[in-house]
């Protein structure tokens, strides 16, 4: 039985970047403990790159890199709020911020823990047989 997708929408915390996910009524969010995951409180929703849209604030994005650089940090240049961005862990995905959809969109689930501070070691636990 396939899950029924539905197009959900979020973005940043003063609305200039806005995007939609199509995502079901109940999905398994990670909570990364990796530096950046745990200073900024990111829960992880992984999207099909096909099933995600930006919808406005593409020219308000900036873009941070750190370490191997593969993952494509995008925050809002106004807000400052990382909504989604380009994972290491999923390259043809995305990483929406659960925390960041819009509060009326009926998104639930669970959220599993992450230990992206040892990356390595762990990302076949999120993705196996495609570790670094």
């Amino acid at each position: 039985m396939t899950e029924t997708l539905k197009s959900r929408s979020g973005g940043c915390h003063c609305g200039a970047v806005r995007f939609e996910a199509d995502l079901p009524d109940q999905v398994v969010a990670l909570s990364c403990n990796c530096s950046i995951c745990a200073m900024t409180g990111f829960i992880h929703v992984i999207v099909d790159k096909a099933d995600f849209r930006l919808v406005s604030g593409e020219d308000n994005l900036i873009e941070y890199t750190f370490n191997t650089g593969a993952a494509k940090h995008l925050f809002c240049k106004t807000c400052g709020v990382k909504s989604f961005y380009h994972p290491r862990s999923h390259p043809d995905g995305i990483s929406a911020n659960l925390r960041c959809f819009d509060a009326d969109q009926n998104l639930s689930g669970r959220i599993v823990d992450f230990d992206g501070a040892n990356w390595e070691k762990n990302i076949d636990q999120i993705n196996p047989g495609q570790g670094a």
